[in-house]
């Protein structure tokens, strides 16, 4: 499926602005949610690889992960106060191997952290209060059939609990001796109980997750150079997943060379527009697929997140934190 042609012209930042890329509209519906004169804009930089942001709605602040740096970052929007939140949020025993921290993060029921941990190549909690963070953390999940994880990547939660997640191979070295055990990258579900189980081993490198508003359709990025692409799944009632599609490939926007980037991290607006990171910067679909713009951000753009009133759209892009203002 290609993009159809833009209806708009670009709008461009101005040189000296915080502001940065532009914006393309494929579709009058995304006028709804983006104003195409208004790009993203530069909150932060000098970290080293953003990832994984998560709203904090009880304390009106944004998470997220840098991973080479083996730390979580805080960032409080209303004062534009930046600090160090969580160190060693990879928890890897291996000091040699301390590069590799935390990728997505999540909020569980209870309000607790829950990360992706690449370094320590497990899905855990941390066993802290969320106000006052420790590098302390317990294990959902680390191993299937007694083989470590690749690298867990990215999460979303279902309604009733249930945590699907992708572990694609990103986060192995074979040099520092990081190998995949298991053969394959896997999409899993660990339910409310703690049973892990694999659902999905078919995608080359699944990367972001989301669900769709009714829970019936799981959507997977896959961070494939030859393969990129955004696949969509159905969710049967017992949480198992079936009727693999293709919802868009992004093959054709890296032929050119201009728009660096994959398929990456996505998040769910309430409307059921899916925001996803990938060439160029972020996508707007709709729930059958359906391109409604691109904001290009001239990063390579690993995820997005929204703030409580979907008024914002936050997003991790190489060495940056950058926001996106939307219309509410």
């Amino acid at each position: 499926m290609a993009c159809q042609s833009a209806t708009t012209t670009k709008t461009t930042a101005t040189a000296g602005n915080s502001a940065v890329g532009y914006i393309e509209i494929y579709d009058q519906r995304a006028l709804e949610f983006i104003d195409s004169k208004r790009p993203a804009e530069v909150l932060a930089g000098n970290f080293e690889w953003t990832e994984g942001p998560l709203w904090v709605e009880d304390g009106n602040y944004l998470l997220f992960s840098d991973i080479p740096r083996n730390m979580v970052m805080k960032y409080k929007p209303d004062s534009a106060e930046l600090s160090v939140y969580l160190d060693n949020s990879g928890w890897t025993e291996n000091t040699e191997l301390s590069g590799y921290g935390s990728n997505g993060l999540l909020l569980n029921e209870q309000g607790e952290l829950v990360l992706m941990q690449t370094g320590q190549r497990q899905v855990a909690v941390m066993d802290a209060p969320l106000d006052s963070p420790k590098p302390n953390y317990r294990s959902l999940a680390a191993r299937h059939h007694g083989k470590r994880f690749n690298s867990p990547n990215d999460a979303v939660f279902h309604s009733n609990g249930d945590l699907y997640f992708t572990d694609p191979g990103h986060g192995l070295n074979p040099a520092d001796g990081r190998v995949s055990e298991l053969g394959y990258s896997g999409v899993y579900r660990i339910d409310t109980n703690g049973e892990l189980l694999l659902l999905d081993d078919s995608l080359s490198f699944p990367n972001g997750i989301a669900l769709s508003r009714d829970e019936k359709t799981l959507y997977v990025a896959v961070s494939d150079a030859d393969k990129p692409a955004w696949y969509a799944f159905d969710v049967q009632q017992d949480g198992r997943l079936a009727n693999k599609r293709l919802l868009h490939d992004a093959k054709p926007y890296l032929k050119d060379g201009e728009h660096h980037g994959l398929p990456d991290g996505m998040v769910l607006h309430s409307s059921g527009v899916l925001f996803a990171t990938g060439p160029g910067g972020v996508w707007l679909f709709d729930e059958q697929g359906k391109v409604l713009a691109r904001v290009f951000t001239g990063q390579l753009t690993s995820n997005a997140e929204l703030n409580a009133d979907e008024s914002m759209l936050y997003l991790t892009a190489d060495d940056y934190l950058m926001q996106l203002p939307l219309n509410k």
